[in-house]
């Protein structure tokens, strides 16, 4: 039940993917950019406000180039005559999804299904700087199919790493530090931090980045209580590293507390309807006083309970996994695990429930490159999964657009359909206030302004099976 990354063939592929396809260039799609300086007019869609979890009808959206500049009741809004426009009769406009953690390997597959499903940002957390921090450019600037890219670099990690390929290894409190100050010297967006570190390491790394104006964000490492993570300043839990502990100790239990793992107190998660209710709230209230996010990636705990055989490739939706991706999963999927993970998955979305019930933010994450998760396929699993376990869609809904969108200093530009935002939005079949999954039946998509109808989604889809059978 635990990623074992010391198979360094993991690494090493995802690493020569990224890097090889760096310099893939996708041109214009056709129909992308048949008005990039005029009007384009949304006529009549029903305008989703994320923020206040209402709907808008027969709503009139005029953008103008990658900008939203107008939006008013059909009535009332003129367009002008040369305006392209795009009928939104019985359908649901909404901001781009953001999916909060993906490891980026295969951008040439990667990119197509992210946008097809209604993905306008990812935080790519965890490759080398020579590869994430090109790879941001090139997504960023347009010259590469795909959404916007947040990007962390190396993963700041003990040493040796878990995975030497896309980390730095740091012994020392000032090894940390001048590790931090390398990373914000190279550009990355947020430090990220891993498993291993040694407690005085980490609170260094944690402070040095405070420093330098950026996020530390990752594991909770193993050798450090989630309360002092937080409270040296991590500012994003990404998975569920460190509650493991929190039910431990709660139960009063034995919690293991050294480096070198990771996941080692999961098996305390199938104990946690043992845990007294006020006792969790307790430590739920205090989360959300920190004001630190959580991002669950519940989906990769999920899916591995049900991958069936992968080196045989019998699972859902294998024709869009590549050979470079099969070979992460194949390195990282153990058949003997799938009863443990089918006891995790489940405690684990109650888990999330409550604490999202508690107050505490959280943001929709994939982990996109571990074994099951299918690209941009995957945020609409997890949305269903927190609907599932009892969170309103709406908060779904928030978790994967403005909750993000404020997280990664993102909310001026996008998270929300507003005048004078970036016009990544994604036209739907349904409400998803009502079921989150409406939100992955896409209709079209707009990238930064550049208009995907179904049709060229449907091309751009079959394309990115194509490129994974290469």
């Amino acid at each position: 039940m635990r990623k074992t990354w010391s198979v360094r063939r993991t690494a090493r592929l995802a690493r020569t993917a990224a890097t090889a396809v760096l310099a893939l260039v996708v041109a214009a799609s056709p129909g992308q950019n048949e008005n990039p300086k005029g009007i384009t007019a949304i006529i009549g869609a029903a305008v989703v406000d994320v923020e206040k979890g209402v709907v808008l009808d027969d709503q009139t959206v005029l953008l103008q180039g990658e900008r939203i500049v107008k939006i008013g009741p059909r009535a009332r809004v003129d367009v002008s005559k040369d305006a392209r426009t795009i009928d939104g009769r019985g359908l649901h406009l909404i901001p781009g999804l953001v999916d909060a953690h993906v490891h980026y390997y295969d951008p040439q597959v990667f990119g197509p299904a992210m946008i097809a499903n209604g993905i306008v940002l990812v935080r790519e957390t965890g490759q080398p700087n020579e590869t994430a921090l090109p790879l941001r450019q090139a997504l960023n600037a347009g010259a590469m199919l795909g959404p916007e890219m947040i990007a962390t670099g190396w993963i700041l990690d003990g040493d040796p790493p878990f995975i030497p390929q896309a980390s730095r290894g740091v012994k020392t409190p000032d090894e940390g530090r001048a590790a931090v100050r390398a990373q914000a010297a190279a550009g990355v967006d947020e430090i990220k931090v891993y498993s291993k570190l040694e407690k005085d390491v980490f609170e260094a790394i944690c402070d040095e980045a405070k420093r330098a104006g950026l996020k530390a964000v990752g594991h909770v490492p193993e050798a450090v209580y989630l309360e002092d993570a937080v409270a040296a300043g991590l500012r994003c839990i990404d998975h569920v590293h460190g509650f493991d502990k929190v039910i431990g100790r709660l139960l009063g239990l034995p919690v293991k507390l050294a480096s070198g793992g990771m996941g080692v107190n999961f098996d305390y998660w199938p104990r946690l309807a043992e845990v007294d209710p006020a006792k969790l709230r307790e430590v739920f209230g205090r989360l959300r006083a920190s004001g630190v996010i959580v991002c669950p990636t519940i989906v990769v705990f999920k899916v591995r309970s049900g991958l069936g055989d992968v080196k045989a490739r019998t699972y859902p939706m294998s024709e869009y996994i590549s050979p470079v991706i099969q070979g992460i999963w194949n390195a990282l999927w153990n058949p003997a695990e799938r009863a443990e993970w089918e006891k995790l998955w489940p405690p684990i979305a109650a888990f999330v429930a409550a604490m999202h019930k508690a107050g505490v933010p959280m943001m929709i994450g994939t982990d996109l490159s571990m074994p099951g998760i299918i690209p941009g396929f995957a945020v609409h699993e997890e949305m269903a999964i927190w609907q599932d376990a009892g969170i309103a869609a709406a908060d779904v809904l928030r978790g994967a657009t403005i909750v993000p969108a404020r997280f990664l200093n993102q909310e001026s530009r996008l998270g929300s359909v507003a005048e004078g935002k970036i016009a990544s939005l994604v036209l739907v079949r349904g409400n998803p206030l009502k079921d989150i999954r409406a939100a992955g039946r896409v209709e079209g998509v707009f990238l930064r302004g550049q208009y995907f109808d179904r049709g060229r989604l449907d091309q751009m889809l079959k394309e990115a099976r194509d490129l994974a059978r290469q």
